[in-house]
């Protein structure tokens, strides 16, 4: 494990691949943790490097108290790519990983040339719907919403398997103030207006199973970018790269290989 220190937060974060290739930098979804990406980053092109992190409140990474501010967010991930020297990065996010994609790729485009915006959207919900779930957690804890969390993150047929198992029990021992931080930063960022203004190569990814951000906002997010990309991952939920990894790497390295990444 490494651990970046940088101003205020610590964040754990891991590199494989070629130490040297052009990078790629994954941001995962609320509930997870940089393991998020272990069955696809193998399957995808050699010769990259592959960053992934844990988001404040999230693995082994600092938990500051709640809440957090989507600016916060973006911030952590601009400086920890300044902290490893990275420039001209794909950014593969997902879910509010995906919104911290495009609050970053709006203010520092220096450092990313193509974004994956992975089952999210531009506003994911209401600040109603995500009060509700601060308070349920402070009321309960995060095992008071696990089994409607999980129904909207995988397929039945996942669900039935003894793997979706470790994937509740990673969502039920976060940390809750991290949980709780980055449940107020989605609920109060709303980037339709600011996704509306990059022009970068983009690429969508969605689950036809996805509960918490379906293909139809994934689709209206993408379309908000000119000549972006759509791909539907078929019987997968909210987590594609768990549900169908080899799916999701052939996807996304079609796209990587149509961007010229790794760029001269």
């Amino acid at each position: 494990m490494h651990i970046a220190r940088l101003d205020g937060i610590c964040l754990n974060y891991r590199i494989d691949g070629d130490p040297s290739g052009a990078p790629v930098v994954f941001s995962n979804s609320l509930g997870t943790d940089l393991r998020l990406w272990d069955k696809v980053i193998p399957l995808l092109p050699q010769g990259l490097k592959f960053i992934r992190y844990d988001k404040r409140g999230h693995g082994l990474s600092d938990s500051p108290a709640a809440p957090y501010g989507m600016g916060t967010l973006v911030s952590d991930a601009e400086k920890l790519m300044e902290f490893l020297g990275v420039q001209n990065a794909v950014f593969v996010g997902l879910s509010i990983g995906g919104m911290i994609a495009q609050g970053l790729a709006a203010k520092r485009l220096d450092l990313i040339r193509a974004l994956v915006l992975s089952n999210t959207g531009a506003k994911i919900g209401t600040r109603e719907m995500w009060q509700e779930r601060i308070d349920g957690v402070r009321a309960g804890g995060i095992e008071a919403l696990a089994d409607a969390t999980m129904q909207r993150w995988f397929s039945a047929a996942f669900r039935a398997t003894d793997e979706f198992t470790a994937w509740r029990n990673m969502l039920v021992r976060q940390p809750s103030e991290g949980y709780l931080g980055c449940c107020a930063a989605i609920a109060g960022t709303d980037f339709i207006a600011t996704t509306s203004g990059l022009r970068l190569p983009t690429l969508g990814i969605a689950g036809s199973e996805d509960g918490s951000t379906p293909p139809d906002m994934v689709r209206e997010t993408i379309e908000l970018i000119p000549g972006s990309e759509f791909a539907l991952i078929r019987d997968a939920g909210h987590l594609p790269c768990v549900e169908k990894p080899e799916e999701y790497a052939r996807i996304l390295s079609d796209f990587l290989t149509r961007q010229g990444h790794p760029a001269s």
